[in-house]
């Protein structure tokens, strides 16, 4: 079995769809990293997948969506997407920052990059909202991190 480092789990946690920083950053400092070395693996790790997909979620989409699985799987992805992205329709790439801020299940770096493909908000305007919003969220749960860890040295 593979031993990876708990900077390299950090790093791969917040790269991952799903977990992103509200599992990487707690990971991190429940297992004694410097707060400001997980802050930054957890946003650079969550920034990776960013480009590619702003790049190639919507040609590679396409392409997809010709077979019955994945265009269901894709029609679900968007229409989830749509629902809970109102305020980036709203307002476009202050909207997407806002949206990718809110450390939340259904959003973060992964849905952001959905919204900004299904919205059409330009790359030159998704990717700095996108950075903005992570950094953004990574400072919400590293300090909610820091306040669970402070409640539970009480008990």
């Amino acid at each position: 079995m593979i031993d990876l480092s708990v900077e390299l789990k950090v790093f791969l946690l917040a790269a991952a769809p799903v977990s992103e920083l509200r599992g990487a950053i707690p990971l991190g400092i429940v297992k004694g990293m410097p707060v400001l070395k997980t802050y930054l693996l957890a946003v650079a790790g969550n920034l990776v997948p960013v480009i590619p997909l702003l790049l190639f979620l919507e040609p590679v989409s396409k392409r997809l969506q010709k077979f019955k699985l994945m265009s269901r799987f894709f029609e679900w992805l968007y229409g989830r997407t749509r629902k809970r992205a109102e305020i980036v329709q709203k307002y476009e790439a202050l909207g997407l920052a806002l949206f990718v801020a809110i450390p939340l299940p259904i959003t973060g770096a992964w849905t952001g990059c959905v919204a900004a493909s299904l919205f059409r908000i330009k790359f030159r305007y998704a990717f700095p909202a996108i950075i903005c919003g992570v950094l953004l969220a990574g400072v919400v749960v590293t300090l909610l991190s820091l306040g669970g860890r402070q409640i539970g040295h009480l008990f």
